[in-house]
């Protein structure tokens, strides 16, 4: 049986009448990396800050190696390592004098892995906090999170301010630390991010979570783009159910784009089969795709409410 390393329960939390989360469900297991996405203001941070101890919930439960995040808060985070998307240093100190600081915080030492650590990201760690950039400052959180050996480790939009390079870096310390057996909670709106390195997913939309489960599994949820050029005429090929956006390339005959649910693939194909393919690219759908459909539901939802 899988071991669950975060459980949270109908979680709930209110500022005054404002209801930031609503009834938020999820579990991370061990050896896990779960991506979760949404917008900035959808509530991922707020839900962070609540297992963190940070924030107290108003109502629900959420649990971090079976103890309570409210209560066991200290326990809790002494195997943790966390990195928020904006990191505030002492700006008197150096670099590697808050890696360091960090480490010593979190009963951890300096280590060989530490420097290569700092060779990987180029971070200059004589330079006084104050002069660093967000990205620098980023790199400092990260440097010591990856030094540290925890059991979870949750990362709130962690790449901000990094470039690709480094961002490259991070995903692929994040992969390493996933076959050491550690579990890792990502919170990202970088979706291509998550898609490369999340075993499953969990999307959330004003407070509330509105799907989990892997991308293939959601999958069944979003559109596979078609490209074909076929011997007999494509004029029917708009009437046959889920499919969707039919556009005609006027410079070639019989030659078509579209997309189709991925539940109605398979009927799709008997019916282009019948007309002689002569070429076909198929383009699967992507988590931004998910993404942007619910969001694009969410928003035809609020103009139907409002006419």
């Amino acid at each position: 049986m899988v071991e669950t390393v975060v459980k949270i329960n109908q979680l709930q939390k209110k500022f005054g009448k404002v209801e930031a989360l609503k009834n938020i469900t999820f579990n991370v297991y061990k050896g896990e990396v779960f991506g979760f996405i949404g917008p900035n203001g959808a509530g991922k941070s707020t839900t962070i800050r609540t297992l963190l101890g940070i924030l107290r919930a108003s109502g629900g439960s959420a649990t971090i190696f079976g103890q309570d995040v409210w209560h066991d808060a200290v326990a809790i985070h002494s195997r943790l390592a966390y990195v928020p998307g904006d990191v505030y240093l002492w700006p008197n100190l150096t670099g590697g004098e808050v890696i360091d600081l960090f480490l010593k915080l979190n009963h951890q030492e300096h280590s060989d892995k530490t420097d290569e650590l700092i060779e990987q990201f180029e971070l200059d760690p004589t330079k006084k906090s104050r002069t660093y950039s967000k990205g620098n400052r980023q790199k400092v959180a990260l440097i010591a999170a990856f030094s540290t050996d925890a059991d979870l480790y949750i990362f709130d939009e962690p790449t901000s301010g990094l470039d690709p390079l480094n961002e490259e870096i991070f995903q692929k310390r994040v992969l390493e630390l996933k076959q050491a057996g550690k579990s890792i909670l990502l919170s990202s709106h970088i979706l291509s991010e998550v898609e490369r390195m999340c075993d499953r997913i969990g999307i959330i939309r004003q407070g509330e979570i509105i799907e989990t489960g892997s991308l293939e599994e959601m999958r069944h949820l979003t559109r596979t783009v078609i490209q074909v050029q076929t011997k007999d005429s494509l004029s029917d090929i708009a009437q046959l159910e889920g499919v969707h956006d039919v556009k005609t390339d006027t410079a070639k005959q019989n030659k078509v784009s579209f997309a189709v649910d991925s539940d109605q693939i398979g009927i799709v194909m008997e019916v282009l089969a019948t007309k002689v393919i002569l070429s076909l690219q198929s383009t699967p759908p992507t988590l931004e795709d998910l993404f942007l459909r619910y969001y694009n539901n969410d928003s035809q939802e609020v103009n139907d409410n409002a006419q």
